[in-house]
């Protein structure tokens, strides 16, 4: 092989690797930088309960709910990810198309269930109380990825790639009175459920969608 032909084939190798290790997702936006809670509020009851630890937010504690406050323009289609780890007992979830509140279960949105193996018959990756999964998708102690994929009224949520809940709205849905439970458009937000729940939350990003 000529010596041009290697160099180039060297700079597309390098180029390559410097875009898989840049940008491994593309058109995905981190939304935590694994450090600080910047871009993000907790509720105003107990505070205390969240925490960073090894590049993850841990809810433990209290309830109290962290919403995604980082973003003057709000999610209505989207690919959400988000890694997962939950420890024996726990339950947990993450929310979408919800608003900031500061007390209180979050009454905007719909809430995506966490939990293998906690008192509540809903498992991971159930749409809370609208399309339910009975069936142990996820391990406790071991990290899984949740992706939540929202496109008009439909959502697909998936665990490691596998499609657990597919959900599209009926024609003439009208939003609860007590939560609403039906799509539109806001921001994320993770719960800390109660005092024997310990959920760990890494490596969150987003994909607008047109």
């Amino acid at each position: 092989m000529k010596l041009t032909s290697l160099l180039a084939a060297a700079t597309l190798s390098l180029g390559t690797l410097t875009l898989a290790a840049a940008d491994p997702e593309p058109g995905f936006k981190s939304l935590f930088d694994g450090q600080t809670f910047a871009g993000w509020k907790m509720a105003d009851e107990n505070t205390n309960t969240w925490k960073i630890e090894d590049g993850a937010f841990i809810a433990h504690g209290e309830r109290c709910h962290l919403f995604y406050v980082g973003d003057d323009q709000p999610f209505v289609n989207f690919e959400l990810k988000v890694d997962v780890m939950t420890k024996p007992g726990a339950n947990g979830g993450i929310y979408f198309h919800t608003k900031y509140q500061a007390t209180s279960w979050p009454k905007h949105g719909f809430e995506t269930q966490v939990n293998n193996s906690g008192g509540d018959w809903r498992r991971t990756a159930s749409l809370y109380a609208v399309k339910d999964n009975k069936e142990k998708v996820a391990e406790d102690g071991k990290w899984w990825t949740q992706h939540i994929i929202v496109q008009g009224k439909r959502v697909i949520v998936k665990v490691d790639g596998k499609v657990v809940t597919d959900y599209t709205e009926p024609e003439g849905t009208q939003a609860g009175k007590d939560f609403t439970r039906v799509f539109d458009k806001g921001t994320f937000a993770f719960q800390a459920h109660d005092p024997k729940s310990i959920v760990h939350y890494k490596n969150v990003r987003v994909k607008r969608l047109d």
